[in-house]
């Protein structure tokens, strides 16, 4: 199973019989994604930026709201957080843990809040969290790295955070590097996993270029 990030929240999955493709971002975030074949496409938050449906190609299936779900082959649950909001709409956010070709991956979209009680339990036992970390609408870096240390995940990948495609108001990368207290290393070009892959022994952050 192959993970790549196309820019903001947008992720593509692509397992050996099934692609998942999770909050598709407009050109108004500043990255193109052009058009994406997908089977199944997570939306987290009633937002324009991670909803950009006219990048979807194929007949897939949207999932758009928490439940258990079984689509091509891919058991994904859906999560709500953000559960002290008041507001209602766009504040709403869903959690997917997506179990692809025996590979756990936890993609907590636009969450605002730190998990705590059952959506820890929930969210825990991911083999990769995908985390929002440069603040705005979701988590800033203090925050993700305390649901990093929540939810205890094998292999961290970070996003929505500024880049130089960027547009949002966003705090740059190295802020959650510092709050992790670890090294920067190098991005990859995809995150490469199976479920017999030599996991780390402890969390491990992972950068991955967005691909424009």
């Amino acid at each position: 199973m192959e993970i790549y990030w196309l820019g903001h929240g947008c992720f593509r999955l692509k397992g050996r019989d099934a692609t998942v493709i999770t909050n598709p971002a407009p050109p108004s975030t500043g990255y193109k994604i052009g058009k994406l074949p997908a089977d199944i496409v997570t939306i987290s938050r009633n937002l324009p930026e991670s909803d950009y449906r006219q990048a979807i190609t194929g007949d897939a299936k949207y999932l758009v709201g928490p439940g258990e779900y079984e689509i091509a082959g891919v058991l994904i649950s859906g999560v709500p957080t953000n559960k002290d909001v008041k507001a209602a709409g766009a504040d709403r956010n869903v959690a997917y843990v997506i179990d692809l070709d025996d590979v756990r991956i936890c993609h907590l979209g636009d969450i605002s809040e730190v998990p705590t009680g059952d959506d820890v339990e929930a969210l825990t036992n991911a083999h990769v969290l995908i985390v929002p970390v440069g603040g705005g609408h979701a988590l800033d870096a203090e925050q993700a790295a305390e649901t990093v240390s929540a939810l205890e995940p094998k292999i961290v990948i970070p996003m929505m955070y500024k880049t130089e495609a960027s547009t949002g108001a966003l705090e740059p990368l190295e802020t959650f590097i510092k709050e992790m207290g670890i090294e920067a290393k190098p991005a990859e070009q995809r995150l490469q996993i199976t479920k017999s892959s030599s996991l780390p022994d402890s969390t491990t952050v992972m950068v991955l270029n967005y691909r424009g």
